[in-house]
């Protein structure tokens, strides 16, 4: 907290501060982040070999494979989530496991798992998307402005 807003509390809870701050559980920021950049590099590598299984099985290229191995890392992460498992992967990595699009997954299948108990049309169907919905609705909205600086970009500047 800054000195300013020390200077408006009370002495009561300027002194609850000093207090809580005595007590805070001191967090290992280095063990997390490199638990979070393991855990979600492993699972760059296990999309990796799903691509190249894809590129050389299936005869996709570089570019086709990419979409059916997104679609594949979903359908473990539903049902690695459905088990109970990627909830102790999550609590174990953080945010490595979050970033990648696994953690898309995870809070899909997760809110449909959640709200099950009030019929599929209602609940899981309506409450689905609660999470990743805004997501979805910033991601096409940030690649809708990208593509239209582009294009702008492209048409007046000669890129």
């Amino acid at each position: 907290m800054s000195n300013e807003k020390k200077k408006k509390l009370t002495p009561e809870a300027q002194e609850y501060q000093g207090f809580q701050k005595k007590r805070e559980v001191k967090r290992p920021i280095l063990k997390n982040c490199l638990k979070a950049f393991f855990v979600g590099g492993f699972i760059c590598i296990i999309g990796q070999v799903i691509t190249t299984f894809y590129i050389h099985n299936f005869n996709f290229t570089e570019q086709t494979a990419g979409n059916p191995t997104t679609a594949t890392l979903i359908f473990i992460t539903m049902l690695l989530t459905g088990f109970g498992i990627y909830d102790r992967i999550g609590q174990f990595a953080g945010a490595g496991s979050a970033v990648p699009v696994t953690g898309f997954g995870n809070a899909v299948i997760a809110s449909a798992i959640e709200y099950r108990t009030e019929g599929f049309v209602l609940g899981v169907g309506g409450n689905m998307l609660k999470l990743a919905g805004p997501v979805i609705v910033y991601g096409v909205f940030s690649a809708f402005v990208v593509a239209l600086i582009k294009t702008i970009l492209t048409q007046w500047g000669g890129f």
